[in-house]
């Protein structure tokens, strides 16, 4: 986790918390979503982690400050990443929906028939014009 209130005097809640592996469902109701990552997931799972338990900094000189962040939806068309993201409305993604969802194989025995929402893949890809 990049970010921990617990160093942030007068935070405001206004602090990053980005799932960078498994979604942990304890957090469900808990906290605010805001969006979904879909380009550059990259550059947060390669912040460095803190020394405390589960990657949590627990020394300010620990944290990474960042600087900003939009939100593309904000931006004008002409300052967007050009990303090709894949229809969610399409056979093909369906498809790749169901894969993860229904597993198979000799290991499994029962299939799932459930996906999380935050385990669902977007293939995301940039644009070449």
């Amino acid at each position: 986790m990049p970010s921990s209130n617990r160093l942030v005097r007068f935070s405001l809640g206004a602090l990053l918390y980005a799932v960078i592996g498994h979604a942990p469902r304890h957090l469900d109701r808990n906290i605010t979503l805001l969006g979904r990552v879909i380009h550059g997931m990259e550059l947060l799972s390669a912040l460095p982690r803190g020394t405390a338990a589960m990657g949590f900094y627990d020394r300010p000189e620990q944290a990474v400050l960042i600087k900003s962040m939009r939100i593309a939806q904000d931006l004008p068309a002409a300052e967007r990443s050009k990303l090709e993201i894949l229809r969610t409305d399409t056979p093909l993604f369906q498809a790749i929906t169901e894969a993860p969802r229904n597993r198979s194989g000799k290991w499994y025995k029962t299939a799932a028939n459930y996906i999380d929402l935050c385990n669902v893949p977007v293939p995301v890809k940039t644009k070449t014009e």
